[in-house]
Order: structure tokens, then C-alpha cells, then sequence
């Protein structure tokens, strides 16, 4: 599914939020509560899925949701759409001060793993599931547990970290990184 293509500005410095532009059919999804405001004309829904999958049926529903609960998310992704004329804004905090990183996944091989709680926002087309540490000592001495969140998609998705947030960049080289301070990797790495 090709997502919608979404304009963004981040708004802030120590508490950020940001605000996502909606052309008239457009669609975002987001974390239960994420949203600080939307304009008139947008219309919200709660659901079971992230709605990348049509045919996905209830079962397959109540599964994905089921998943989001084991990695501490909300039961549901809430979809804002312009329904409205013209462009229109909403926008997204998380619930504790921190960074906000707009990433566009085409430029991260379409996919990226992330701490679980780091999902903000996303294009609708994002699909968000749950994916497992493969290192079981890393998940039992690194205190952070087994469970991250991947997104998968050629659109933007938003991510939130406490704190101030450096990228490193690989080059076959090895980098220990403590599991608490984790907010995003390429599923390539290990």
C-alpha cells in the first residue's frame, strides 16, 4: 500500500509537538491520545488496525491489536482524515517531554524498528506491528525487554524519544549501546 503524502513542521524545543498538513482525503495515524489539536474539517476514528490490509478480516484485527497490548501500545490506532475543503492541520505530542524525528521510510529501506512507545505518528499506509529481540540476554540484563515496534511503509512516520537524540551511522563497526537508550534501528542491525 502506498501511503499518503503528508507536509509537516515540528513545533518546539524541550516539549515538542508536531503539526501534519492534510490535503482533503488525507489520512495520518497515530497513537490513542497523541493528538493536541485538529482543525475543523478533520474527523477522527478509533480502530482495531492500522488499516494497511483490507482483507485483514477481525481475527486479524483482534491479533494486530492483541500484539500492540504485549508491547504496552493502546488497543487501537486513531485515524484522522480531512474530510473538510482545503488543506487542514492536526497535530501530535507525546505524553513526556522530549525529541521528535521525522523519518521518511523510503530512505530507511521502507522499514525501522523502534522502542516500544516511540511510535507518535504516520502517513496512513504505515503498518505498524510488533517484532521481538533476537538477544535474549540483551532483553533480560538490558532491563528493556523483548518487545519493539516496526514500521513498515514508504511514508513519514514520527518517532519520540526523552531527551536529546544522536544518529550514529554504521559502517561495519561495532557500537554497545545501552537498551534504554535505543530509540530507532534499521532491522539490518544486530
Amino acid at each position: 500500500m502506498t501511503s499518503h503524502e503528508i507536509d509537516y513542521k515540528i513545533i518546539g524545543n524541550d516539549i515538542q509537538f508536531v503539526e501534519v498538513e492534510l490535503d482533503p482525503q488525507e489520512t495520518v495515524i497515530a497513537e490513542a491520545g497523541a493528538m493536541v489539536y485538529m482543525e475543523d474539517g478533520i474527523t477522527f476514528e478509533a480502530r482495531l488496525g492500522d488499516g494497511t490490509r483490507a482483507d485483514q478480516g477481525l481475527m486479524g484485527k483482534l491479533l494486530q491489536a492483541g500484539s500492540r497490548i504485549l508491547s504496552g501500545e493502546s488497543l487501537f490506532i486513531t485515524h484522522f482524515t480531512n474530510n473538510g475543503y482545503g488543506k487542514k492541520h492536526v497535530s501530535f505530542a507525546a505524553p513526556y517531554p522530549g525529541t521528535i524525528i521525522a523519518v521518511d521510510l523510503k530512505e530507511v529501506r521502507n522499514n525501522l524498528v523502534v522502542q516500544k512507545d516511540g511510535f507518535l505518528c504516520a502517513a496512513y499506509g504505515t503498518k505498524l506491528t510488533i517484532t521481538l529481540n533476537k538477544k535474549i540476554g540483551s532483553g533480560l540484563l538490558g532491563g528493556e525487554g523483548f518487545i519493539f515496534e516496526k514500521l513498515e511503509g514508504d511514508g513519514k512516520a514520527f518517532i519520540h524519544a526523552g531527551g536529546t537524540v544522536i544518529e550514529k551511522q554504521l559502517n561495519n563497526e561495532v557500537l554497545r549501546i545501552d537498551t534504554g537508550c535505543v530509540v530507532a534501528f534499521e532491522p539490518t542491525l544486530d
